[in-house]
């Protein structure tokens, strides 16, 4: 969630994010932030968003994660909250 009152920021269904998910992953260890996306089977059972990403480290200030329910949302939400935190990935 953002500092918004808990809403989810809006995300882009079609920006493409999805394609560049490892150029991204490679660009934030490139500035010294470890990251990893995951899926969660387990949370897919209980009807959750079962995509998470994480990452931490480098110029972050602390750790961030963002879930949605598809790869592309949960990394687009991820991106938002990089920029939130400062680190404005090129992709």
């Amino acid at each position: 969630m953002t500092d918004s009152k808990g809403r989810w920021p809006k995300t882009d269904p079609d920006s493409g994010v999805e394609d560049a998910v490892l150029l991204i992953l490679e660009w934030l260890g490139e500035q010294g932030v470890g990251a990893m996306i995951r899926v969660d089977a387990e949370r897919f059972q209980a009807g959750l968003p079962v995509w998470t990403f994480t990452a931490g480290g480098g110029p972050l200030a602390r750790g961030m994660r963002a879930d949605g329910a598809s790869a592309g949302e949960c990394l687009s939400r991820g991106l938002i909250r990089l920029r939130e935190g400062g680190l404005t990935v090129p992709f």
